[in-house]
């Protein structure tokens, strides 16, 4: 069975990612569309940003994008898309809609898929109780009383379809600042009114709407029954009858109970853990050596900081996660025992110093990690770069693994790394999309998954790594396996999260090794080129072999993977 002509039906892989930069939206695009075997349909709400067509004109922008001389315009983004169609405005209050699918290319299946897309729209306004909506001969997008005497428009449409696979979407105005369209034409439409589903006088949450649009983009987009269903989501409310309900609670505990994660109910921090998870402690002469090491040069690892089961296996194999740019974090991950305190100021010889403990431990793969440091304008990257730099000067035959937090999604921080050239990028994904909030308020789904893109486009071999026993349920790991393998993440690690102290995250269970294997196979036929899991796994564990694992690897998935079909 077919939509309109234009696509077979499959299933809709749905993601409500929140507040979303339009950069990191348009780079998890096209990630998704270059490595994607799945059909994806990306929710979104973005702050504002004006963007500008393959077809837009400028005259269609009624302001100097470099001198806007409006206090409303203040912080506004100006950005070219390569969508079709002319100028537009997202903001807040408007839930945009980025539908990745595979879609036919013979003739007239453009604009079919473009009907097929104003279709889902119209379906789920009609679900909100708007039926006055419908098309508007001439004019692509969804419009309120289209056959009256003045028709509105309500949902913005531009599209890219290339490779049998569709780009960008719909912007459907819930209720946002009006205001903002009346700095542009908007789409080039000079004479005709922009509306909201708030300006119909139609009171609904950005939640129903959201679930509406589900519902009709699983009818006509999965083939599933137009009903509404909800979805996870990272900021979402699913309260929990407990005493974190509180108003004395502390935030962790509220955010647990936010995401539908009872606090009391996971397992007691004082009960015996589970045979495969106790690891006997072995100091022997080679973990006290590189312990001296380390402590002569002053450097930080992050077997130490975070507290690793794995510290005596690594350490007695003359292996070891470098830890730069300090040891205090900006932020409090609830999971992680790094110290939050603040941060001192960079050292100028670290880098240094780490490139010469690789020599002294004569590593063929050494990882650098660090902790977040969003009070530095780059996030640390820098830091990263000079490291790298300094590791390549002192032993060039060194493969060099990096760790690294999001820099807050900077386009030109992540550059900075980029082009330093690591052998291997990993930057963590740490859990499932409804439990981010409540494990890293400081990170986002999104912006993780668009540090992955960017890495993957700039040509690294990419790396990331969720942590289990948080609460997350079965499909919600595989949901997020395959959205990393989805961005062409090559390297997964997957192990069991441990709760440093009473203060962290509650374990919600322990996963068995038998689990870890079930997943693992799971992961494997997602196509990723390495997979490491197991109860003790962690994001530096077997790394090297990781690597070379991925080297293979990455040859298999290719000649694995189905290809893509050539455009037209």
């Amino acid at each position: 069975m077919a939509v309109h002509g234009v696509k077979e039906m499959s299933p809709l892989h749905v993601r409500w990612l929140g507040s979303v930069r339009y950069d990191e939206a348009l780079a998890l695009q096209h990630a998704l569309h270059r490595h994607g075997r799945s059909d994806h349909l990306l929710l979104v709400e973005h702050p504002h940003v004006y963007t500008l067509g393959v077809r837009a004109k400028s005259e269609h922008l009624l302001f100097d994008p470099t001198h806007p001389g409006d206090p409303a315009l203040e912080g506004v983004v100006v950005t070219k898309a390569d969508r079709g169609g002319d100028v537009t405005y997202h903001g807040p209050g408007q839930l945009v809609g980025y539908p990745i699918c595979n879609v036919s290319l013979r003739p007239g299946a453009i604009p079919a898929w473009v009907h097929a897309i104003e279709q889902l729209v119209i379906d789920a306004l009609e679900l909100l109780g708007l039926s006055a909506a419908g098309r508007l001969a001439g004019y692509p997008g969804v419009w309120v009383d289209p056959d009256g005497a003045a028709p509105r428009k309500v949902c913005a449409i531009g599209v890219r379809v290339s490779k049998n696979r569709s780009m960008h979407g719909f912007a459907l105005n819930v209720d946002p600042d009006l205001s903002m369209f009346e700095r542009i034409v908007p789409c080039g439409i000079a004479d005709k009114a922009v509306t909201s589903l708030a300006g119909e006088g139609l009171a609904v949450s950005m939640d129903e709407v959201i679930d509406a649009v589900v519902a009709a983009a699983s009818r006509r987009l999965g083939g599933e029954p137009a009903r509404p269903r909800r979805i996870e989501r990272q900021d979402a409310i699913a309260p929990v009858r407990a005493a974190s309900e509180s108003p004395a609670a502390r935030p962790l505990e509220r955010r647990l109970t936010r995401a539908g994660v009872d606090p009391a109910a996971g397992v007691a921090i004082a009960a015996r853990k589970p045979e495969w998870l106790r690891v006997e402690a072995s100091m022997g002469e080679e973990y006290l050596s590189l312990r001296k090491r380390m402590r002569d040069r002053d450097l930080v690892t992050v077997c130490e900081e975070a507290g690793c089961p794995n510290i005596y296996e690594c350490w007695a194999e003359g292996t070891a996660t470098f830890m730069i740019n300090g040891e205090r974090c900006t932020r409090a991950c609830g999971f992680c025992l790094v110290d939050t305190r603040k941060p001192f100021p960079l050292d100028a010889a670290e880098p240094a110093r780490v490139a010469d403990a690789v020599v002294d431990l004569r590593l063929a793969h050494a990882v650098v990690t660090a902790v977040a440091r969003d009070d530095l304008d780059d996030g640390g990257a820098g830091a990263f770069a000079a490291t790298i730099a300094a590791i390549r000067r002192a032993s060039p035959d060194t493969a060099v693994e990096v760790l690294i937090p999001d820099c807050k999604g900077d386009p030109a921080a992540l550059r900075t790394i980029f082009d330093a050239r690591p052998d291997v990028l990993n930057h963590n994904l740490e859990t499932v999309l409804r439990l981010q909030r409540a494990v890293r308020p400081s990170a986002r789904y999104a912006r993780s998954l668009g540090v992955l893109a960017r890495a993957k486009a700039a040509g690294l071999t990419t790396k990331s790594g969720i942590i289990l026993g948080m609460g997350e349920r079965e499909e919600e790991v595989r949901g997020a396996l395959d959205d990393l393998a989805s961005v062409g993440v090559d390297i997964v690690t997957i192990g069991q999260y441990l709760r440093p102290t009473a203060a962290h995250l509650p374990v919600a269970r322990y996963y068995r090794p038998a689990e870890f294997a079930e997943i693992a196979a799971v992961a494997r036929e997602l196509g990723f080129a390495h997979v490491e899991a197991s109860p003790l796994a962690r994001s530096s564990y077997h790394a090297r072999q990781a690597a070379d694992g991925a080297r293979v690897g990455v040859h298999l998935v290719a000649t694995r993977r189905p290809a893509q079909p050539a455009a037209s």
